[in-house]
């Protein structure tokens, strides 16, 4: 397998660009689900075989994301996984895809983050969500009161956040140790209009989660670039798109291994939540055409197939967003499966394009 990695790039570094002749970097986002008829423990042994082989691949980074309350998904407690996986791998830059930090006190995330960044300097990133990560009675739960400003708060939050992970100006009465002056790289993440005004505003990089509500990808794209104003630690736009991607051998056995997703989200438009449900022959006998139409819609961005047929999705996908990076995901219900798909993914990466 080729080594596609262009070293551990830091977008809060002002770091040249990339070479034209550079593929364009791949990440993994791991929502860490569990199989119908395994378990969480066997889940997150899968998460450390995920993360590792993605970094024998070549790819730039491994994102957990955040989710409470949630049948079928491990990711409730990302900070402590994600010093479990870091520990377990070496190179690949570990991250949050996201923290969703109206769940949390920002100088908590400082600290852990800052924790994290001194153990393993150089690998952590800190990607942020507006969202609560659940439904209403866990989002209770996890905040004790629903009366604080929670998402209206999220611009002063993220600021806050932001300083404790500098340098701390002299007599400042809190600081975040360790955190402070680690500068873990902040991205902010959405799937919004919001989301890309305030990346641009900050100065940040920012990911799009186009793998499960694509509906304002190009436009927030195109926003994001046109309204971004650098900042020291960023001097540039930097976009990441977030999408299902399975490949396997065939396009037919992709799109076997994909019924699993679909069948996921099927659930969601049920309002039904539950384990990794094995792939199916005929996904169109389980739903309504209406329900079909709802579950493509919300997966219209996925690329499935075989390496030819992602190949250029992913190169199409690149041209029409202008991404800088795309972070790949796509459960498998075989776990092998997954690994074989996160493999061939890597070598479907096209070269940049001479302008970029």
């Amino acid at each position: 397998m080729s080594d596609r990695r262009t070293g551990t790039f830091d977008p809060e570094e002002d770091a040249p660009m990339i070479p034209a002749s550079a593929p364009i970097p791949l990440s993994v986002l791991d929502l860490v689900p569990i199989a119908e008829g395994s378990d969480t423990a066997t889940a997150l042994r899968h998460a450390v075989d995920l993360a590792r082989h993605a970094e024998r691949c070549g790819y730039q980074r491994y994102w957990l994301a955040e989710h409470h309350n949630m049948d079928g998904l491990a990711c409730s407690a990302t900070v402590v996984l994600l010093a479990h996986i870091a520990v377990h791998t070496q190179t690949i830059r570990i991250g949050s895809g996201g923290i969703m930090l109206p769940n949390h006190a920002p100088l908590v995330v400082a600290e852990q983050f800052g924790t994290l960044a001194t153990l393993h300097p150089g690998r952590i990133d800190l990607g942020l969500g507006r969202a609560p990560g659940t439904d209403r009675p866990t989002m209770h739960a996890l905040r004790r009161s629903l009366d604080r400003r929670g998402e209206d708060s999220y611009p002063q939050d993220v600021a806050e956040l932001m300083a404790y992970l500098d340098e701390a100006p002299p007599g400042v009465a809190v600081r975040a140790l360790p955190g402070q002056g680690t500068r873990v790289p902040v991205w902010l993440l959405g799937s919004s209009l919001y989301s890309a005004q305030l990346a641009a505003w900050l100065g940040r990089p920012y990911a799009f989660a186009a793998h499960f509500a694509p509906d304002a990808l190009q436009q927030a794209a195109e926003l994001y670039r046109s309204t971004f104003r650098p900042s020291p630690t960023c001097p540039r736009p930097r976009l990441m798109v977030g999408t299902q991607v399975i490949v396997a051998d065939s396009d037919e056995e992709a799109q076997r291994l994909f019924t699993s997703t679909q069948q996921r989200f099927l659930g969601m438009v049920r309002n039904r939540r539950g384990p990794l449900p094995p792939p199916v022959d005929n996904f169109e006998a389980l739903c309504s055409p209406q329900e079909r139409r709802q579950v493509d819609h919300m997966l219209s961005e996925a690329i499935v197939g075989s390496p030819r047929t992602v190949r250029a999705a992913m190169r199409a996908l690149v041209e029409r967003t202008q991404a800088d990076e795309l972070i790949l995901t796509g459960a498998t219900f075989d776990p092998a499966a997954r690994l074989r798909s996160v493999e061939l993914a890597a070598g479907c990466a096209e070269p940049f394009s001479p302008d970029r």
